[in-house]
């Protein structure tokens, strides 16, 4: 495969670069990324020498610029990570939102039906099917209806239509996939996991919003990029996928019990503060299709996968150091203030 990765130097989409290389070796990745301030080429030291692996900064938006990269690179297969995708920044700024989630996946379509490629998968969210009740059995599934409740999964909703309407009205081979709240290495420390560890590393407060009750289902960041392989490798055209982890109804204040006690603290550094606008109550995923479909399941356990992450954060601290200076201090003071 030729593959197009777009916001390859992001969390995921830097994992997934890492993960394809290692267990592809003979494909060829053009990693296509603006470089925001959740991009980090750093991420990507290992493999930025590596003859198969091609790095260009440049916007999704950008439709000549797209278009001269598939041709150029003889892209056969576009994944799409790119996005803006913090709901708290979508809060206080929507606009890039809306032009880097709709109009630049508006972009990618156009060029890949233009150039023929062979699959376009698009990478998505939970948080478009809106909230679940707090204890309840209920799960999102691939027939739920979409309830986008911010500006980011607003324009994530629109995104995922647009990716299938393409494939109706165009006859364009994608596929979809929507995931749960990834954790793992790499992940920018404004999230919670990483921003907890990293938090009482530094001696300092963890901010809990509201009651702490919010639940997530959480998928550690390699289970995600095996789930990915096998819909790129088997997947039906047309079809979407949802992708979960193991956990079972944690609620953000017990995922950071969880990891004050791994780190070996106290709930002393546990800092209750005003909750978000619109919080959408509990996640939760049915990932039963990609496991019946293409015998898919998560392999890492909520512990185990809080155990890696916190060690690579230790063993990273010169990486996430510098990224929580600057600009991101400024931004941290203003949305977690009391």
């Amino acid at each position: 495969m030729n593959l197009l990765v777009t916001g390859g130097a992001g969390f995921i989409g830097s994992n997934f670069i890492l993960y394809w290389l290692k267990k592809y070796p003979q494909d060829k990745i053009l990693n296509l990324d603006k470089l925001t301030y959740a991009g980090n080429l750093e991420n990507l030291k290992s493999v930025e020498n590596n003859p198969n692996y091609n790095f260009v900064k440049g916007d999704i938006c950008n439709l000549s610029l797209v278009d001269s990269l598939i041709k150029k690179y003889n892209i056969d297969t576009i994944v799409h990570f790119a996005a803006e995708s913090h709901v708290d920044r979508s809060i206080l700024d929507p606009a890039p939102f809306i032009k880097t989630n709709i109009e630049g996946t508006y972009v990618l379509l156009e060029a890949a039906l233009k150039n023929k490629i062979k699959r376009f998968h698009h990478i998505s969210t939970d948080e478009v099917f809106g909230a679940l009740p707090l204890n309840s059995k209920e799960k999102f599934n691939e027939k739920t209806a979409y309830n986008p409740r911010s500006p980011y999964s607003a324009s994530k909703a629109a995104s995922d239509h647009l990716v299938r309407a393409y494939y109706v009205t165009y006859g364009l081979p994608i596929t979809i996939s929507n995931c749960s709240n990834n954790y793992g290495p790499y992940q920018f420390p404004e999230k919670l996991i990483p921003l907890a560890i990293t938090n009482i590393i530094e001696g300092k407060k963890v901010p809990i919003y509201g009651d702490g009750l919010y639940v997530r289902d959480w998928l550690y960041v390699e289970d995600h990029c095996k789930a990915l392989d096998l819909i790129l490798h088997k997947g039906k055209v047309g079809e979407t996928y949802f992708i979960g982890g193991l956990t079972k109804d944690i609620p953000n204040i017990e995922v950071v019990r969880k990891i004050l006690k791994i780190m070996g603290k106290d709930e002393s550094y546990i800092e209750y503060v005003k909750d978000r606008p619109g919080h959408d109550r509990r996640y939760a995923i049915d990932w039963s299709k990609i496991n019946r479909k293409l015998s898919w399941k998560p392999e890492v356990d909520f512990d185990t996968g809080l155990k890696l992450t916190i060690d690579w954060y230790l063993k990273n601290q010169d990486w996430w150091k510098k990224i929580k200076s600057g600009e991101y201090q400024k931004y941290y003071q203003k949305q977690y203030q009391k």
